[in-house]
């Protein structure tokens, strides 16, 4: 009989997905598997992001299927433009990060430990996002990697339910993680870039090469992406750094892929005043010199930057104002003046 170490959250004695003991016997430390930190984890203790346990030789989830934050959002807010527009997400969020983000927007429940909450199994929150009337499901507000195992079954049973899956993540899952998301549902994700090698390494701690090898593994494997990186003062604005960012994006993604470039207000201990709108205007300008065609800026709602325009012949087919979608005139997800294609997931959907 397991012994759950949160009674009043009977996701904690699920056994973790992805580990590998490194020993044997109860005392054994094991590696954890799910993200590219692969802690390894001594008896009684947790790894980096305190959401595993190594209890007894094996590792266990704290937060399998707890629940901090539930809402139903736009597929805007995630920003996912190009991916089923107009469209409401079921939003879900549990606890903590695989990341040290001293700007974190989220940071009562990423930067906690596991701390209780109400226990949604997948069969519970998939009749949730049916019952919402909503279009899809979304693990979101803290990293949804660290709910691994859940993530796959509510996948599965959303998928069978005619319902898409997203991720807003920073991209830091090992392979294997993302491959067993896409083969289980994972339909689209919105990856955080957070700057250059050095801002990385420095305020996230960890290597942002992981995040690009998962941008290329995650198109390889059919998933629709969108990146986003928050423009922040001292961080990643500086010019050379978002031009590297939008090279990156056109060698390794190619250029129909949607960049969202994000105002940054203060939040957590971050205290550097909020990004200049022109800072925004010149990396966008920048990046569509570069040759990307769909280049976004978020947070500043009713800013031009929040629409989509034909690369062709520059008629606005997508209308936004913040989160809301305020015109479609996409045609079969081609322009209606030109008809060029516009590369994207979901255009002709009707509510």
């Amino acid at each position: 009989m397991r012994r759950p170490l949160f009674p009043e959250n009977p996701g904690t004695t699920v056994r973790a997905l992805l580990q590998e003991p490194l020993g044997e016997g109860p005392s054994a430390p094991i590696r954890c598997l799910t993200c590219e930190r692969r802690c390894v984890v001594a008896s009684g203790e947790t790894g980096w992001c305190r959401t595993r346990c190594n209890r007894e030789g094996v590792l266990y989830t704290l937060i399998y299927g707890v629940v901090s934050s539930l809402s139903a959002n736009p597929i805007e807010k995630k920003p996912l433009y190009h991916f089923y527009p107009g469209s409401v997400a079921l939003t879900v969020g549990s606890w903590s990060c695989n990341f040290a983000c001293p700007w974190c927007q989220n940071w009562e429940i990423s930067k906690a430990s596991p701390s209780g909450g109400e226990f949604f199994s997948p069969a519970r929150f998939v009749a949730e996002t049916v019952r919402w009337r909503c279009q899809g499901t979304s693990i979101s507000f803290n990293e949804p990697t660290l709910s691994l195992e859940w993530a796959l079954e509510v996948f599965r049973l959303a998928r069978a339910a005619g319902l898409y899956n997203t991720f807003v993540t920073n991209g830091y899952m090992t392979e294997q993680a993302l491959e067993l998301l896409a083969e289980n549902g994972l339909d689209g994700m919105n990856v955080d870039v957070k700057g250059d090698a050095e801002a990385v390494r420095e305020f996230c701690k960890a290597d942002v090469e992981v995040v690009w090898r998962n941008l290329r593994r995650a198109r390889d494997l059919g998933i629709w992406v969108e990146v986003t990186t928050l423009v922040i003062p001292g961080v990643n604005d500086e010019p050379a750094v978002l031009r590297s960012i939008g090279e990156r994006i056109l060698q390794d993604l190619g250029p129909d892929t949607p960049w969202h470039l994000t105002r940054y207000y203060p939040a957590y201990r971050f205290t550097a005043p909020p990004t200049p709108v022109r800072t925004l205007e010149k990396a966008r300008e920048q990046a569509l010199s570069l040759g990307l065609r769909y280049v976004y800026i978020g947070n500043i709602p009713g800013h031009p930057g929040e629409n989509t325009y034909c690369p062709t012949c520059s008629t606005t087919v997508v209308r936004r104002w913040g989160l809301q979608l305020l015109e479609n005139r996409l045609r079969g997800g081609c322009c209606p003046s030109c008809g060029t294609v516009i590369p994207g997931v979901g255009w002709g959907w009707r509510g």
